[in-house]
This record gives C-alpha cells, structure tokens and sequence, in this order.
C-alpha cells in the first residue's frame, strides 16, 4: 500500500505542470492495472478542496466533481470515505464550509443535534441546531 499526498491529486486534477501530471496519471494508472491499494486521509481531502477554493478559485460544483472522481477511485481507501462524499453533497447545496460539512455529517451520523459554536454555516443544516455559549 502507498499514501498518496495532496500534491500528486492537485497535479493530476490541475495539470499546471505537465510532466509531474503525466507523471501522476501514469502512476494512478499502474496502481488501478494492478490492483495496488492506495490510501490517503480526509486531511488531504480537506487540503484539495482549501486549494481548490482558494488558490485556483474554483467554483463548488468543480470542487464538489473533482473531490467525487478522487473518492470514486476503486483502489483508494480513505477513513470516513462515504462521510467525506455526503460532505461533498451537503457543500455543494448549502452555503457551508466543507470542513462544517464534513463535521455536520458526522454529527448527524453519531446522532448529535445540537453544536456549539459561533459559526453561522451551521445554520443552514435543517438538522442540526446551533448554540453560542
């Protein structure tokens, strides 16, 4: 098993430097040809979608399709990998943080109704009601 960083699915997402991202289809492409697991965190997950957002300006729809095609791969495995794709759903229809998101999901998946908190992107998960101390 090899872990896979944030950089190598930035350059394979983004192709803004050509031979590392030829590099990285190849690589993608051999570990999918022999069945080799891969593995990364929802860390990494978290650091596409920041870079994604903030360094390229991409819009959630692309974030939201890009993260997606990533967690969709057979031979990855990732922790809280179906948490991290009903992130990507709530992010892309509500005006929410994707790390609110991924936190919003897994309050609701451990059955937590209520967060304490000052942020507002709370709001907008009909589930969950929001608290300020």
């Amino acid at each position: 098993m090899k872990f896979v960083d944030t950089n190598i699915f930035l350059r394979l997402l983004l192709w803004d430097d050509a031979p590392k991202a030829e590099a990285c289809r190849k690589f993608f492409k051999k570990a999918l040809d022999h069945h080799e697991p891969l593995c990364t965190t929802p860390l990494v997950i978290a650091e596409i979608v920041w870079v994604l957002e903030k360094s390229y300006h991409y819009p959630r729809a692309k974030v939201a399709e890009s993260v997606l095609q990533i967690l969709s791969t057979d031979n990855l495995q990732v922790e809280a990998k179906e948490i991290l794709m009903e992130s990507m759903g709530l992010y892309q229809l509500k005006k929410i943080d994707f790390i609110d998101a991924f936190n919003a999901v897994t309050m609701l998946e451990k059955g937590i109704k209520t967060v304490c908190s000052y942020d507002s992107d709370f709001d907008t998960v009909m589930s969950i009601h929001r608290e300020e101390p």
